[in-house]
């Protein structure tokens, strides 16, 4: 199957269309809009230059599902998944910052903490942690929401002292983060798994806050496996992921970090089977269902263009 990498719909009633690192977002007239995520993947902040089939179909369904599964903490941005690629919701504002909380000290955090910071986003974090040790509380670390390029670390204090957010709104925000943090971990122990960390980004509509994009994916979230995770962590070995991270490290192992001059290895085949393989993985380790390949996928496009031209036209 063909990876759709590359899209460009003219849906009807469509204003705009952006296209992400990711997800191409199109908006339809002021109310809605429609996220086809394609197969496109990214690492370090930038777009590999081959697709992975089947990774939008895994982003989306998942994403679906743990909206669905929180929808008594806060309202969220989906109406309907209309296409195994596309999810169709309410047009949101959204928020300039995305809150990043971490259970456990792994990635950008160990690697900050490695170099000798014992703060990150003016949240302070305990001595003499480990790599993937738990914290005591999960901390908040907000990013900068950039439209290319690196999202920022930023602090609490700075995201209201440059107004990109207020006081009140803000700590509602933290308080949603934390409530959906908590459900996400809950539901990954019921699947053998600890949820390490993740990233939610919210927006408003008609003054009510909305949660928006993906969540709990494997491409915003970091997962280890529960068992084996204390003995592996009392012998200082690599705990057993379930995330993106092995498609850094496997990036990292070839010598390529996102930094200027560096070439991204070869995408064989191979490869690209070897991480949809894992993608699927993902999938029914964190749902504990079968993922179920879409049919249909002689002409994807079209399909996603008939599906999403009938949603609209019922709304």
């Amino acid at each position: 199957m063909e990876a759709i990498v590359k899209n460009d719909f003219n849906f009807p009633k469509q204003t705009s269309h952006y296209v992400g690192k990711v997800r191409d977002v199109y908006s339809i007239g002021n109310d809605y809009l429609v996220m086809v995520v394609s197969d496109r993947i990214s690492a370090f902040d930038v777009v590999l230059p081959k697709g992975i089939p089947f990774k939008g179909q895994v982003l989306n369904q998942i994403a679906a599902k743990f909206l669905d599964a929180t929808t008594d903490i806060l309202p969220n941005w989906k109406i309907a998944v209309p296409d195994p690629m596309v999810t169709v919701g309410h047009k949101c504002e959204p928020f300039k910052v995305e809150m990043v909380i971490r259970g456990y000290l792994s990635g950008h955090a160990w690697r900050e903490y490695k170099a000798g910071k014992r703060t990150i986003c003016g949240v302070a974090m305990p001595d003499g942690m480990v790599e993937n040790q738990k914290f005591p509380e999960p901390i908040i670390t907000p990013t900068t929401k950039a439209d290319e390029g690196h999202d920022e670390d930023i602090s609490k204090e700075e995201i209201i002292a440059q107004g990109l957010v207020s006081r009140e709104e803000y700590e509602q925000l933290e308080t949603y983060t934390r409530a959906i943090f908590q459900r996400g971990t809950e539901i990954a122990a019921k699947m053998g798994l600890i949820l390490v960390d993740t990233k939610y980004e919210f927006g408003k509509k008609n003054g009510q806050i909305y949660l928006m994009d993906e969540i709990h994916t494997p491409d915003s979230s970091r997962y280890f496996y529960a068992a084996g995770y204390e003995e592996r962590l009392a012998k200082g070995e690599k705990q057993k992921q379930l995330s993106k991270e092995f498609v850094r490290e496997w990036l990292m192992d070839n010598g390529f970090q996102g930094l200027e001059g560096q070439q991204v290895p070869e995408m064989t085949p191979e490869i690209i089977d070897g991480i949809t393989d894992r993608y699927i993985e993902l999938y029914e380790s964190i749902t504990g269902e079968n993922f179920v390949k879409a049919t249909d996928t002689d002409d994807i496009l079209s399909r996603i263009e008939k599906n999403v031209t009938k949603c609209l036209a019922e709304l």
